[in-house]
């Protein structure tokens, strides 16, 4: 369920999973300053997504990490060398095992979602997300239902390829996903990258959502009770 956004959406940048360098960290801050004036003075003039022809290439693109046993650590992530605009979306499932369990990731700082198949990144996307007094909520959640056409009994709206998150309405699933939109706490992705999740989520895989969380080669996806 999306709606017209009046100051929020300016301007969305992939962050790469294993882009650690500190000159990227100065390059975010400037960029995290610029969003906070434009929201704050409404003088932004941000286009979707766009690209910052000033920052480095990733250090990391589609490798494979040490060999690790857990299908919960990141083993590869695709190559993705800039930012992904508004609407568009990458997906790539030969790095991936045909089968292996299947965990997202949403980090809504860098407003990107990733999708991992026995630790292989095979899609990431930009996306929507609330604000104000209907945020997305972080934390992490099973798909507890699945619907392919379904609309809003709250907002009359169709979520199509929708996959619920919590039992008050948040989901992922296909949206609009254009400069000047949000959504109400759902988490909006663009249709085809939704129909392609839909095809692989099972009720019970895991979707993470934090705020700002980076992940390189290596490190866990879910640890803990949640890996099990």
């Amino acid at each position: 369920m999306t709606k017209q956004a009046t100051i929020w959406s300016k301007r969305w940048v992939r962050l790469p999973l294993g882009f650690v360098a500190t000159s990227l960290a100065s390059l975010l801050a400037f960029h995290a300053g610029q969003d906070i004036a434009e929201v704050a003075f409404g003088n932004g003039t941000a286009e979707a997504a766009p690209m910052i022809a000033a920052a480095p290439k990733p250090a990391v693109a589609a490798l494979a990490a040490k060999p690790v046993d857990s299908p919960f650590v990141v083993k590869s992530i695709l190559p993705i060398n800039e930012p992904i605009k508004f609407g568009k979306f990458y997906w790539d499932e030969t790095r991936a095992p045909a089968t292996g369990p299947l965990v997202v990731t949403v980090d809504l700082t860098a407003r990107v979602i990733s999708v991992f198949r026995d630790g292989h990144e095979i899609g990431a996307a930009a996306i929507l997300k609330g604000y104000g007094e209907k945020p997305t909520p972080t934390g992490v959640f099973p798909i507890t239902q699945k619907d392919a056409d379904h609309v809003s009994n709250i907002y009359d709206a169709p979520m199509p390829h929708m996959m619920r998150l919590t039992n008050d309405g948040v989901s992922i699933h296909g949206s609009k996903v254009e400069k000047g939109y949000a959504t109400n706490g759902c988490i909006g992705v663009p249709d085809d990258f939704a129909a392609n999740l839909f095809k692989l989520a099972k009720l019970g895989d895991k979707v993470i959502i934090t705020d700002g969380k980076k992940m390189t080669l290596g490190d866990p996806i879910l640890a803990g009770e949640h890996a099990l």
